[in-house]
């Protein structure tokens, strides 16, 4: 398998370079500017996501929407990915992600409206969306939406379960000894008891869960960054100067460049938040809603919440705790974010295993949704068991298998999903601008 292993590699970083990350990034600004920037609108969106709209249609509440799509969101990626960032392009990688959050709110918000505008209703009144309807239905063009489809069902068990179930059994097994063997068989029979029952279930679990786990690390984080108070300052400095003259971050960082900064910040960010890669707008389809602008809006809070604050924290956490700290070894991604949280007595380990497990086991179990639809999408229902039985025991085995191959294939996978879903964004941008203009702009969101 290593000849394949070093194919996906070299793929992923094609599928991943600057090409990629011009056509997203161009997107989020394209957008931004069209759509006469909908980050203005974020706090009205978040107002939106916490109000019910039972006579509206859909399958769950636009909240259950948002927070399934936010457990697949809020994974690894605001922890380790935020950390890689920092170890190969230096502090000021920690603003480009910021800034790609930002950005991003406005493709969220695109996708969540398309979602609602070409959603499909089953003859069991169930309602189906995402760019694979937005492709065939807005744009008539089949055979993307079936690719978009097959990439998201792969991506699924990559991105979204084995490497998640890998970080869950490596945590516990290195902080407390358990046998990944042990952690698999748990976590896979958790997954099994959520997923089985459907949207409905992972809906009600993910409602309960991501408030809980993401309220829970915000705090611990702005405890850690009260802790560091005196170094808080010279952190977002460092942050701010680094991100155009990297000669500023010293010592370890004086190799990096704006380029590598950028770059880094830029694709970590949007590993982060997924906006512009079409997972999200597949739950936000099954949302309760009057219109599509207001789901539009609701979905866009979670970049907010993922990116523009979550990663932000995480980022200033390590930051500041690279400046109190100089003993830690800040050129190895894959143990900074674990020396960082270290420093801080009594919370620190614990906080960080907690928001890795909490957040692994989400992205499980939104993840098992977009695979699920997408399935549904290719072959109906005929599948969907099946599918469902596959997922759950991926969850065992990537707890217990080297993820150097799965992680490069789930890499490719998310690319190729991201190329059909900003094609249908950009080539639909006329109705994007349609339909906020005849809700939003004209201040009639409560309009059916």
């Amino acid at each position: 398998m290593e000849w394949l292993n070093d194919f996906l590699t070299e793929l992923s970083g094609l599928l991943w370079g600057w090409p990629m990350i011009i056509l997203l990034l161009g997107t989020h600004l394209f957008l931004t500017i069209r759509l006469r920037f909908p980050q203005r609108h974020i706090f009205k969106a978040i107002r939106l996501s916490v109000k019910k709209d039972p006579d509206a249609t859909g399958d769950v509440s636009q909240f259950g929407s948002l927070a399934t799509a936010l457990a697949a969101t809020i994974g690894t990626g605001n922890i380790i990915g935020v950390a890689t960032a920092i170890a190969l392009g230096g502090p000021g990688a920690v603003l480009w992600c910021w800034l790609t959050g930002v950005f991003g709110i406005s493709t969220k918000y695109a996708e969540g409206l398309l979602a609602i505008k070409y959603r499909v209703k089953t003859e069991s009144g169930k309602m189906l969306g995402g760019p694979m309807y937005a492709l065939e239905r807005g744009l008539g063009w089949k055979w993307l939406a079936v690719l978009f489809a097959i990439f998201t069902a792969l991506a699924a068990f990559g991105i979204g379960n084995t490497v998640q179930a890998n970080a869950i059994a490596t945590v516990t097994f290195e902080s407390y000894g358990i046998s990944p063997y042990l952690t698999g068989a748990f976590v896979c029979l958790l997954t099994g008891a959520v997923v089985l029952g459907g949207v409905k279930s992972i809906a009600r679990v993910c409602s309960m869960l991501v408030p809980f786990m993401a309220a829970l690390y915000v705090i611990g984080c702005i405890y850690i960054l009260f802790i560091n108070a005196e170094y808080l300052w010279p952190a977002l400095k460092l942050i701010c100067q680094a991100a155009f003259s990297p000669e500023a971050a010293g010592g370890g960082f004086v190799g990096s460049t704006v380029m590598m900064a950028a770059r880094f910040g830029i694709a970590r960010g949007l590993f982060s938040n997924e906006s512009g890669m079409g997972s999200a707008p597949i739950v936000a389809a099954a949302a309760q809603t009057r219109n599509p602008v207001r789901q539009a809006l609701v979905s866009s809070s979670g970049t907010f919440w993922d990116t523009v604050i979550i990663c932000a924290l995480t980022g200033l956490v390590i930051v500041s705790s690279v400046i109190a700290y100089p003993d830690i070894d800040f050129s190895n991604g894959a143990t900074l974010t674990k020396d960082a949280f270290a420093k801080i007595p009594f919370i620190g380990r614990p906080l960080l295993t907690f928001g890795l497990l909490t957040f692994a086991f989400s992205t499980i179990l939104g993840w098992c949704y977009y695979g699920e639809r997408a399935v549904e999408y290719l072959k109906g229902k005929k599948w969907m068991v099946g599918y469902r039985v596959a997922y759950i025991i991926a969850v065992f085995l990537g707890s217990v298998m080297n993820l150097s191959l799965v992680w490069n294939l789930a890499d490719c996978m998310n690319a190729l999903m991201a190329i059909p879903n900003l094609i249908s964004l950009l080539f639909l941008s006329g109705i994007l601008v349609h339909e906020t203009r005849k809700y939003l702009w004209r201040d009639r969101l409560d309009k059916y």
